[in-house]
């Protein structure tokens, strides 16, 4: 992939920088492990359109799904794919460490302020790091390992209950194969999970499946299942799997069979799984749903030993403890004047109170001085100061602390944004919409705000001439005109009580 390709110091040296997004470094670094042969970087306009068109790479080589690079379009207009020292592209991962060199051969504008880049990579530094890392090796590596013969490639991408190893163990025996279990690692986690508790949950049921091999895999998820399905097909392909063993939608691809199994249930006289249409009806148990099971954690009760082997049961309640030992993110959005800061510090107030959780106020104003100061108002400064907002708030709860917010944040997507990060971090996310009307609003006008937008001495007043999008995923609506701060507080409280993330209490007179 590198043949011929060697980079100056000095060129990397002055090479301009870019964190790709979280999908486009799993496809980074599937590139650079070879996993996407034998493409062997990001494609370029003539790829994407014959994919289009014909399904095949612009050499004629089929491929199942778009493997792009786009970064902001100032960036781009540094690059000259026709300069030997302007057509270097560093990329970085999360935390700022280059990880590989792009030679551009091919920019174009993909929308407006974002520009789509072409070419190979190359890897730079060690290979990278973060947990699990020893399990994340290279289809040739893998390949070496594995004996000869079939091989029953299994995606691993939720825990393995009984029904799956069941399942699992039943093809592996009939087809006589090796088993390849590759669990899918992201930094936003797979199936509720962070990466590394899902390794961890993969592992506890290694005692309960037929003799194995393990990978970490970063399988990037598409927008469609059938996308994830053709590229999953690809990469089990590239690590020697013969046979793919299916857990939700797959269709054939790669030149791999793949296996979709029958529905199993399990028999109530013997303890064993087997077919469902085997079993009658009075004797058979259900396999749980994954929102049984997610409910069943978040409430504290245990998993059934039917259904899990106990070293995965407990695996998952150390990932996803009850909610009222979980962190959570409580954001309260709504117009200035809408009485969210109030209501926030009551909340602040009561949890307290209570003692169960470390509790940080992330109160708008005090966040834009210590937090955001040099931002603006402009759409883009206030997107960046909700991001911010959300990102602490989500490393609080990560610790299972409680952030509490209440920024305007009137934006969908950056409330979006927030919750996202909030979700990735193992943490619990409650907006509330603080409703309160406009002419509420402007009537309490404590900081004059208002007043001075109508006098046009103030441009970009949310609600006046700066538009506030009223959610419609708020977990609570809150109008406080008639209401006052503690039964506005108590509202609060109540569903927090009522889902499960904070224990009840008697109240003291």
């Amino acid at each position: 992939m590198s043949n011929g390709w060697v980079l100056p110091d000095e060129v990397l040296r002055d090479a301009p920088a870019y964190t790709p997004r979280p999908g486009e470094l799993a496809d980074l670094e599937l590139l650079l492990t070879g996993a996407y042969a034998p493409l062997t970087g990001f494609m370029t306009r003539a790829d994407l359109v014959s994919l289009q068109r014909r399904g095949r790479l612009a050499d004629g080589t089929p491929w199942p799904v778009p493997v792009t690079l786009q970064v902001p379009a100032a960036l781009a207009a540094g690059l000259d794919p026709a300069d030997p020292g302007r057509r270097t592209l560093v990329l970085s991962d999360g935390e700022g460490a280059p990880v590989a060199a792009l030679e551009v051969v091919d920019v174009w504008t993909a929308r407006e302020g974002v520009a789509g880049v072409g070419g190979r990579v190359r890897r730079l530094g060690d290979g990278g790091h973060g947990p699990f890392q020893r399990l994340r090796r290279t289809p040739e590596e893998v390949r070496a390992l594995l004996p000869p013969g079939r091989v029953l490639g299994v995606i691993a991408d939720r825990p393995l209950h009984r029904p799956q190893l069941a399942q699992i163990a039943h093809a592996a025996r009939t087809l006589g194969a090796h088993l390849l279990v590759m669990i899918p690692v992201a930094e936003d986690g797979h199936g509720g999970l962070p990466s590394e508790a899902l390794v961890r949950a993969v592992f506890a049921a290694r005692d309960r499946m037929p003799p194995a091999t393990l990978v970490a895999v970063p399988v990037p998820r598409r927008r469609d299942e059938i996308s994830d399905a053709l590229l999953r097909a690809r990469i089990s392909a590239a690590y020697g799997v013969t046979h793919l063993l299916s857990t939700g939608e797959m269709l054939s691809g790669a030149g791999l069979r793949v296996l979709v199994p029958r529905e199993l249930a399990y028999d109530n006289r013997d303890g064993q799984w087997r077919w469902r249409e085997d079993i009658p009806p009075r004797n058979r148990r259900l396999a749980l749903s994954q929102e049984e099971i997610e409910d069943l954690l978040d409430r504290g009760f245990p998993l059934p030993e039917w259904h899990t082997p106990p070293a995965v049961a407990k695996e998952l309640s150390r990932a996803r403890p009850p909610r009222r030992h979980r962190g959570l993110v409580v954001f309260l959005t709504g117009l200035s004047g809408s009485g969210k800061s109030t209501i926030a510090r009551g909340l602040a107030d009561l949890l307290r109170e209570q003692g169960d959780r470390t509790v940080t106020l992330l109160d708008g104003d005090v966040v834009r001085r210590e937090l955001s100061a040099g931002l603006g108002f402009s759409k883009a400064d206030r997107d960046a100061n909700v991001r911010r907002i959300g990102w602490v708030a989500a490393e609080i709860a990560r610790h299972r602390g409680v952030g509490i917010c209440c920024p305007i944040a009137p934006y969908a997507q950056a409330r979006q944004t927030a919750r996202e990060m909030a979700l990735a971090a193992g943490a619990g996310f409650v907006l509330v919409h603080v409703a309160t009307p406009l002419e509420v609003c402007e009537q309490r006008d404590r900081k004059g705000l208002y007043a001075r937008a109508r006098a046009g001495l103030l441009t970009g007043m949310t609600g006046i001439d700066d538009p506030y999008e009223e959610p419609t995923d708020a977990d609570l609506v809150i109008d406080t005109t008639g209401l006052d701060v503690e039964e506005a507080v108590q509202s609060v409280m109540n569903l927090l009580t009522e889902t499960g993330w904070v224990e009840p209490r008697l109240q003291s007179t």
